[in-house]
């Protein structure tokens, strides 16, 4: 299992990696819409956290090698569901070869986040 570290998303905030790679596949932790030259929140509204947090996967992927046509699987949380449709017209642009997903309204999100994204790629 290789780990995937880079400075182009944000730095793990708990015991995890940004990223691992084994077998063939990489699996990105979930990316939260941290500004990573900031290490904080900055986007307002789920439009800005989602369009963050695409671009947060997009880094870990690109630590890998990879390209977000690589990805098969996405995990999405809301902390709305009422943010849905806002959601997914940002999504849209990032997951462009529409993989297989799953998406979740929760309770709490970390550090107060709208939305929360992790993927499966393969290599």
């Amino acid at each position: 299992m290789n780990k995937i570290s880079t400075d182009k998303a944000p730095a793990a905030i708990g015991p995890y990696s940004q990223g691992v790679e084994t077998n063939g596949l990489v699996f990105t932790s979930g990316q939260i819409p941290i500004n990573p030259a900031v290490g904080k929140i900055e986007a307002e509204g789920i439009e800005a956290q989602a369009e963050q947090s695409c671009k947060n996967v997009e880094a870990v992927l690109a630590g890998a090698g990879l390209t977000m046509e690589n990805v098969v699987k996405t995990t999405c949380l809301l902390a709305n569901m009422e943010d849905f449709a806002a959601f997914n017209k940002v999504y849209e642009k990032y997951f462009v070869s529409k993989p297989a997903r799953s998406c979740f309204a929760v309770k709490a999100l970390p550090a107060g986040a709208l939305v929360e994204i992790e993927a499966i790629a393969s290599k």
